[in-house]
């Protein structure tokens, strides 16, 4: 009589084991990377709603008064999409050394972010008083 091969239940459960143990990891890693993704993106806006509004500045000739100031802007998601994300935006203008200049820094936030929270990205520019 010929005796039959094959795998007992102990080296079955060996190898399910493992599998799964693989199969978290990989898990773990795609969750990972879809949220470094997401925060990818985020800063990617943010940094596009802080050069539009520094260009913003730059081009419409005003001479900016010191001081900080506010606003909230609407930004598309995709271009495709018609859900939008709001940003809010604080810009504090300050004198530089250079009397016909001004230096803007631009701090973008969530709009749902909570006031102590860090910005999302910063940018800093300057104005030229036009003659």
């Amino acid at each position: 009589m010929k005796q039959l091969r094959g795998f007992t239940l102990l080296e079955i459960l060996v190898a399910l084991v493992v599998v799964s143990l693989s199969l978290g990891a990989v898990i773990q890693t795609a969750g990972s990377y879809t949220k470094n993704q997401a925060t990818l993106r985020d800063r990617v806006f943010a940094q596009w709603v802080a050069r539009n509004e520094l260009a913003s500045r730059q081009i419409s000739g005003d001479w900016p008064s010191v001081g900080q100031k506010k606003g909230e802007v609407d930004f598309p998601e995709d271009i495709s999409d018609a859900k939008k994300r709001e940003w809010r935006w604080v810009m504090q203008v300050t004198q530089s050394p250079e009397a016909d200049m001004r230096r803007l820094d631009i701090d973008v936030y969530r709009a749902d972010a909570d006031d102590d929270a860090a910005p999302v990205a910063r940018l800093s520019g300057f104005v030229e008083k036009r003659i």
